[in-house]
């Protein structure tokens, strides 16, 4: 894929990509007679030097800017009741996603509360609440600056309550973008760690979406490609970042939500409660219990594991080869083998094993996850 070249493809969302991509945003909204976009970002991104000229430049097209960069690193409720507030308070016509998943699961869940003003959680999937996502939802844009989540292709967030820390997913087809800008350039100035840890999340979408037991072989083969990609991308992004290894990069991560509508599995549920219980960012939670996880479901799913094997080239094609490499890549790009390497104690593993059997993702594994599996996962990442 040639880098320095814009194109265009639909998913349905339609996406511009290539680098320089963002260049287009001024005229996009202006051809919709969009004035007064919010912009939602993350406290980070919003001091960043591209962020600022990306203001600058809507600015100079006569655009009326007003940035909301009040969120948590993993979302919460409060921060899409603020993010309301902004919009209500400042009359805007148009919502701008910018940044990685936190960003964009606030800026989509800010989205539906537009027009849909009952308590948030009422719209939560998992108790049928998409049923009440009836009203429009303003013009919604995404621009990613991370290669991980995948958010802006998705049309789910995932928000987790103030008080309990328990995530919910609000989900409807409306919340998909209108657009999508991925221009490569916006990563190219991440650091190392971070590209290491959403490359990571994007691996763990793929292999996740591909060996879910639901049905859909057009999500299998999304996601074998997005496997490819990033074993071939992941190593040159965090070590010796070039256009077109962001490219991939950027190109995987985006597949990866696409495949995993198909479901997820026993690693993100063994994820997501470091972030809720300890803020763990989520990409690098997923990347240390990825190896612990896949090595789980090898049994009866062998077939599975020696196409993902085969899809990244792996000499040995077994699901313990799968792992090994799995292991070897986290090291590679300086990602930890061990939970006490990212804060965990061992006094935390009974919660962690309670909220994990909680977990929605865990139910689309290709084989049960119970309790005890949990804590023994977790026992052995430890």
């Amino acid at each position: 894929m040639n880098p320095y070249q814009v194109i265009q493809f639909n998913i349905p969302t339609t996406i511009r990509f290539g680098c320089g991509a963002i260049q287009e945003l001024p005229t996009y909204l202006q051809q919709h007679q969009l004035r007064r976009p919010l912009l939602v970002t993350d406290p980070v991104i919003a001091q960043l030097p591209f962020f600022k000229a990306i203001v600058s430049s809507l600015v100079t097209q006569g655009i009326a800017v007003e940035v909301f960069a009040d969120i948590h690193k993993n979302p919460v409720k409060s921060d899409v009741y603020s993010g309301t507030a902004a919009w209500d308070e400042t009359d805007r016509d148009a919502l701008v996603g910018i940044g990685g998943g936190a960003a964009l699961d606030v800026a989509r869940a800010i989205a539906l509360r537009v027009n849909h003003r009952d308590d948030l959680f009422k719209y939560d999937d998992l108790i049928g609440g998409d049923v009440y996502v009836t009203g429009d939802v303003p013009h919604f844009i995404t621009v990613p600056t991370t290669a991980g989540t995948g958010s802006e292709v998705g049309r789910s967030a995932i928000i987790a309550d103030d008080e309990t820390h328990q995530k919910r997913i609000l989900f409807s087809p409306k919340l998909m973008a209108k657009v999508v800008f991925a221009d490569p350039l916006l990563t190219m100035d991440l650091p190392p760690h971070v590209t290491a840890a959403t490359g990571m999340d994007a691996l763990t979408h793929n292999m996740e979406a591909f060996l879910a037991k639901n049905l859909n072989p057009i999500c299998d083969g999304i996601a074998l490609e997005g496997m490819r990609l990033i074993a071939q991308s992941l190593e040159k992004a965090v070590n010796k970042p070039d256009e077109a290894a962001r490219s991939n990069m950027l190109i995987a991560s985006m597949m990866g939500a696409i495949a995993f509508q198909k479901g997820l599995g026993v690693v993100h549920s063994l994820a997501h409660p470091l972030s809720s219980l300890l803020d763990t960012h989520h990409g690098l939670a997923n990347a240390v219990n990825l190896p612990y996880g896949m090595a789980f479901n090898i049994a009866g799913n062998e077939t599975k594991f020696r196409r993902i094997a085969q899809a990244m080239e792996l000499d040995d094609e077994t699901g313990q080869g799968v792992v090994r490499y799995l292991v070897e890549l986290n090291e590679r790009v300086d990602i930890p083998s061990r939970l006490t390497d990212i804060g965990v104690l061992p006094t935390d593993i009974d919660t962690l094993s309670d909220m994990a059997v909680a977990d929605f993702a865990h139910p689309n594994n290709p084989k049960p996850v119970s309790r005890d599996d949990f804590k023994t996962l977790y026992l052995e990442a430890l």
